[in-house]
Formats: structure tokens, sequence, C-alpha cells
């Protein structure tokens, strides 16, 4: 809610959201949290849910049903809602956030913008350019939840002293700020006396903890900057003055919070994302900015504290680690080939994984991809469908190995090379597609799991494209480099 809401009223927007998700079959408990953040977790230390702390903020915990007792992952039934909740919180003028429990990578938010300055610019300049990047996350296909850390006009009220006059009457700065602060906050009888400290409870029998004793002016006396300066001070004559005739108040804006990462001022801009991967919004984004960029010198990164970095992080890492897998498949293979050709011949199976997987995926949420609450539920190439291409390069390769071992022994029986590449697909069709057709069945289950699907669809995709590419692809290169060669490709050993 904007800062300087009541608590009542926020807790008034948190029964309307829990009333609306209480009529979902899947929902066992709501509870809410105003004016505090809900209990600590993972999700809530990343997020930094443990600053919630004011009137104008809340919580929502939801639990479900076992995921075996509804049809429906949290993800759908989070899509199914979002659409009428977010109607609700924009009735009331509030910003909510829908975040699921895990909700994937340790960040702050998924989209996650760092706007910085030069020395030169006023922390206003920041916030403005926070505003523009704000809008074209607004306006952005698959960007919702969109929230700056910007702080809306907070007015206060400063009792402006007139000095001199206090002074005529013998009446200090402390002791009028002291007569509004009773008036306001209350005191506490022996709060600030240890030895008297039991003065400040009273106890009655009837309750079972001691009640706390509070001076406070009556709110009617409290509620208006009017009735304050009706409060009483005693001058040093002993006479009785109202606060008014020593000064007035007047009404300013409260300091905005200044926000610094690495010793540099910085606003930040977060935006979640439905049914659209994070990456490609980023790039969009980016593409946009330098199209209707922000003022000179300030600079807007992505690469912060959400998803973008680790994304690209991820797919680095996961990216030498495939470069690694096949230079020791290599290493592996010359060991036992004695040849350093036939290795590269045996692992072009492995970019069959490739042709197999990518278009699998698109070709998947061309078919399957059903709308949840007008929202799309695509399934992603995450770093999990990676981890399966990985895999998959040992055993595309060893689909290889099969077919030119056998190639190798009718070659040793005499027999001739364009027969025996044709005979190995018929002799070694049956073991392999039976291999591979056991581990897309054994991949097949891991496709419910909302984190490892796309190492599930990965394993199927790769599997079926790169066996059935094999079984043509490779005989057809053994037959274009070692047809007119002597040997044709057997290994050539040397015996002392």
């Amino acid at each position: 809610m904007p800062e300087g809401t009541t608590v009542e009223t926020t807790d008034q927007v948190l029964q309307a959201l829990a009333h609306e998700m209480r009529t979902a079959p899947e929902v066992t408990e709501v509870l809410s949290f105003a004016g505090v953040s809900s209990p600590i977790d993972f999700n809530g230390m990343v997020r930094h849910y443990y600053l919630r702390q004011g009137p104008n903020m809340g919580d929502i915990r939801i639990n479900l049903l076992p995921k075996e007792e509804r049809q429906q992952q949290s993800h759908e039934i989070l899509l199914r809602h979002r659409t009428k909740l977010q109607e609700i919180a924009a009735s009331y003028g509030a910003n909510i956030k829908l975040v699921e429990s895990p909700p994937g990578p340790p960040v702050i938010a998924t989209l996650t913008a760092e706007i910085r300055g030069t020395a030169g610019h006023e922390y206003d300049d920041l916030i403005a350019g926070a505003k523009h990047v704000g809008q074209l996350l607004n306006s952005e296909a698959g960007v919702v939840d969109v929230d700056d850390t910007v702080e809306a006009d907070q007015p206060k009220l400063e009792f402006v002293i007139d000095k001199e006059k206090a002074s005529l009457h013998g009446i200090s700065t402390q002791q009028l700020a002291a007569t509004v602060r009773l008036a306001l906050l209350g005191h506490s009888p022996g709060e600030n006396n240890m030895l008297t400290a039991g003065q400040g409870v009273l106890h009655v029998e009837r309750e079972l903890n001691p009640l706390r004793i509070v001076l406070q002016a009556a709110e009617p006396d409290r509620s208006s900057p009017v009735d304050l300066e009706r409060l009483t001070v005693k001058s040093a004559t002993g006479d009785v003055i109202q606060l008014g005739e020593f000064g007035h108040f007047q009404e300013v804006n409260e300091d905005k919070t200044i926000y610094h990462k690495n010793m540099e001022r910085i606003v930040y801009v977060f935006g979640e994302m439905a049914g659209r991967p994070p990456a490609e919004a980023v790039l969009s984004l980016q593409s946009r900015l330098q199209d209707s960029p922000v003022a000179d010198g300030i600079d807007v990164r992505w690469s912060g504290e959400g998803e973008w970095k680790i994304t690209l992080d991820v797919f680095r890492d996961l990216g030498i680690a495939f470069g690694a897998a096949c230079l020791g498949i290599y290493i592996l293979l010359l060991w036992q080939t004695d040849s350093y050709g036939m290795p590269l011949l045996l692992m072009v199976a492995i970019p069959l994984t490739v042709i197999g997987i990518l278009p699998g995926f698109w070709l998947l949420n061309v078919l399957w991809n059903e709308p949840v609450g007008g929202y799309p539920n695509p399934v992603f190439f995450t770093a999990t469908g990676m981890i399966g291409m990985i895999a998959l390069s040992g055993i595309a390769t060893r689909n290889a190995i099969l077919l030119i071992e056998f190639v190798h022994e009718q070659l040793k029986e005499g027999q001739e090379l364009r027969d025996a590449l044709i005979q190995s697909g018929a002799v070694r069709f049956r073991p392999i597609f039976l291999t591979a057709g056991t581990a897309m069945l054994g991949a097949w289950p891991i496709t419910l799991d909302p984190v490892f699907s796309g190492l599930a669809w990965s394993l199927i995709f790769g599997l079926l494209v790169s066996t059935t590419f094999t079984l043509v692809v490779v005989p057809v290169c053994y037959w274009l480099i070692y047809a007119n060669r002597p040997g044709h490709g057997l290994p050539i050993r040397t015996e002392e």
C-alpha cells in the first residue's frame, strides 16, 4: 500500500484478497499478516521480506492440498487467480506480488533493474529514470507485478518554535518537545528509571499478565494540529500557557530513503514474469531502452539482483561443462580406437541431440501449451534442460559406438563395407531403440515436476531425434570418409 496507509486499511485489503483465495478448492489455509512480515523462510530471506515492517505492508500465506489430491500445480493455480487478485488490489490502490515457494533462483525479483547515476545527478534524477523504466516494464508483454523502491510523499508536521518568545517565559526547546512527545507517544511511569521500573505496570486480578500504564493525551486532544496547539506548558514563573503561543505547526514531506549498493546511490525497479521467459523480456527491454533511453549519464543495469545475471552465469558454466564433457568423451574414444579421426565420427551424434531438443521444446509449447487464466503456461528450456543435453552427449555417442563396432566386426570377417553398414543398422536397430525407449519412459514421470521437467523433456526429445538420425547419419558419414581408404577405418595396431 502507499506510504501513510493505516494498518486497518491494509488489513481490509488482505481480507479481500484472502476471501478470493478461499474460493479455490485446492486451498486449505489462508494466513494474513498486517503491519508485520510473515514467518521468515528461505524465500523471505532472499527477497528481504523481514524488512516489511510498517502499517502499509502485509503478507498472505496460502497452503494447498497435497499435490496428489489436486489436478493443477501451484503455478497453474496462481495463474488462474492472478487476474482477479490484481483487480481486487487495484480497486484498493495496492501493489501485490504473487510468489511461489520455492520461487526459483535466489533473487530479490525475477526482473531487477538497477538505476545508477554519476556524482552530478540528484537522487530525483534516478527516480525519474526508474519511473521511465517502470513504464517500459508495464508495457512489456508477460511482465507483471511491477514495483520500485521509490517511496511516496509522506507528509509530516513540524513544530516551528519562536525561540525568543519561549526564552522570555523561561521555557526550553526540550520542554516543548517533551510535551508534544508525551501527548502523541505517551510515557510509562518508571520506564527511564531502573529503580522504579515496577511502577509502570498495574496488577489486576482478572488479567493473566500485568497491564502497562501509559500516560498519554486523549485521542480527541491529539487528532489535529489545532488540538495539539491547545496543549499547555508551565513557564518558569508557574504560568500555564498554551503550546500555540510559542510556535506553529507546518506540514513538510518526510525525507525519502536513499538506497546504496557498492557505495553508489541506486533505485531498484522490480518485475515478475507470467508466461514468458525472463531472458526474452530483458533482451526486449534492452532494445527498447536504446530507442527510448533515460537521461544522459543514467545507467540501467539488469545484471544485478535479478535472474539475468544468474541465467548468464549458469548457461556459461553449463556450456563450459558441455565442452569439458565432449573433450572427455573424445579422449576416451581416442584411447579406445587408436585414431584421431574416428572419435570425431562417433561424436557426430552429439549435435543431433541439439537438433532434437530445441525444436522439441518449440513443438511442445505450440501443441500442448494451454493458457491458464489468460496467461500462457509454456515449458521453458531451463538450466535443467541444459543438464539433460550434457547427459545426452554420452548416450548419443554410445549408440554410434554400437553401430561402428558392429561394422568393424563384419569387416574383419571379410564383408564388404557397404553391406556391413546396411547390416549394422538392421541388426543394431532393436537394442538401440530398446535402450533409448527405456530411457525416455524413465524420464516421462519427471515431466510432471515443475523444476526438473526441462531435464525430462530434453532427454525425451534428444533421445528420440538423435537415435533416429544416428542410424542414418553415422553410417553415411562413415561411408563418405572411409569408403576409398585402405582398411576402411579399421584400427591398425602394431605388435612387437
